[in-house]
């Protein structure tokens, strides 16, 4: 599992986070002021990068959040059946069957490339090229 940490405060709308072990991208960040005893809050709105569920979180700035390392690759697809796509890798040449989202169905076809995100280990097809 790769990843980096960062503050809370430091998180910006469009960056990526990890919340309650879900990989998310923000939405919406507000941070309210730091209080006569407290610390400044932060208010978090992210949408789940593999399964699109919203996430709310509230937490102190200074508090340290997981960021996922993504690595970005391309592969070419060898066949699809249903909702799965078998797809060789442009570098490794490594095969394995990969999930197409739903905005993307009727799209994937055999014999296209694809660019697909490694993210938690998870794999993920974010486009077709």
């Amino acid at each position: 599992m790769e990843t980096r940490q960062t503050d809370a405060g430091s998180l910006k709308e469009g960056n990526y986070v990890i919340l309650d072990n879900v990989p998310c991208v923000i939405k919406s960040i507000q941070t309210s002021k730091t209080g006569k005893h407290g610390h400044a809050k932060c208010r978090i709105e992210a949408i789940g990068m593999v399964d699109s569920r919203k996430i709310i979180k509230v937490m102190p700035g200074h508090e340290k959040v997981d960021v996922p390392i993504i690595e970005k690759r391309s592969a070419q697809v060898l066949s699809v059946n249903g909702d799965k796509a078998n797809v060789m890798d442009s570098e490794s040449y490594e095969t394995f069957d990969i999930d197409i989202p739903e905005d993307l169905k009727g799209q994937v076809n055999e014999g296209s490339n694809v660019m697909y995100w490694i993210i938690l280990d998870k794999r993920v097809i974010k486009q077709v090229k």
